[in-house]
């Protein structure tokens, strides 16, 4: 009989837990409904184009992992609003929101503009961080926002790979 590590235990029993959740995902904070009501969102707000939308650039991941650290605070604020849009979506069109066609979800997310207005300008200015922010934060994928811009990618600061007092007789 193989005896079975600690570290490979752990990881099954993560991978287990993960697999038997209903909305399975590498999501930090959001449910996989809320995920998808907020992706549906920021499609709305920045749609795409010739270039990718703000869902396509990964704004609701940049949105889910702020939620997890800097914007904790605001995850309640979330979780209501994105449960409110969702019941907006289907008193007028009997779907939830990710599941609507264009012309659809913009009168759903007007009128979520014009009931819920600070929800409304929470979300439009998270999302707009995460199109346009660093991609090291979790949107912004492949610089989509900077390519539209026709911005460079800059470098990512960070710790310099070596001393720069070696052979100066420290």
């Amino acid at each position: 009989m193989r005896k079975t590590s600690r570290r490979s235990f752990l990881a099954a029993a993560v991978l287990g837990t993960a697999a038997c959740r209903k909305d399975a995902g590498a999501r930090l904070s959001l449910t996989g409904e809320e995920a998808r009501t907020l992706d549906a969102i920021c499609d709305v707000l920045i749609p795409a184009d010739q270039d990718p939308g703000a869902a396509a650039a990964g704004a609701v991941v940049f949105i889910d992992r702020q939620l997890a650290g800097p914007y904790r605070r605001h995850l309640r604020a979330y979780r209501e609003g994105l449960a409110r849009t969702d019941s907006l979506s289907r008193k007028m069109f009997a779907k939830p929101l990710d599941q609507l066609a264009g012309e659809q979800r913009l009168r759903v997310v007007t009128s979520l503009e014009q009931g819920a207005r600070p929800f409304f300008e929470m979300v439009l200015a998270h999302t707009m961080q995460g199109f346009y922010g660093s991609p090291r934060h979790g949107g912004n994928r492949d610089y989509a926002s900077w390519r539209m811009l026709r911005v460079p990618a800059s470098p990512v600061r960070g710790r310099i790979t070596y001393d720069l007092r070696q052979g100066k007789g420290s």
